[in-house]
């Protein structure tokens, strides 16, 4: 299976863990998944009054210069994890 088809299929059990991660791993599925499907963070970071904004923003933004295909083995890595 291809990195493309793990990272896929990694996107489709997010979906189903058998309980919902904490906020920090989250935010980290989060970012991985930014980092993979966008790249490097763009735009301003939101205002102090958005603070879950703020706080994926930051999160994304913390994975600058990580290559595509080395954040999409770190998210099939994190979701394998959390799928027990």
């Amino acid at each position: 299976m291809s990195l493309q088809e793990q990272f896929d299929q990694a996107l489709a059990d997010s979906k189903n863990l058998p309980e919902r991660p904490d906020n920090m791993t989250l935010l980290k599925i989060y970012a991985l998944y930014k980092q993979a499907s966008a790249g490097d963070a763009e735009g301003k970071r939101p205002g102090f009054t958005d603070m879950v904004g703020r706080a994926k923003f930051d999160a994304w933004d913390a994975l600058k210069g990580t290559a595509k295909d080395d954040a999409m083995q770190q998210y099939v890595d994190l979701i394998d994890d959390l799928k027990g």
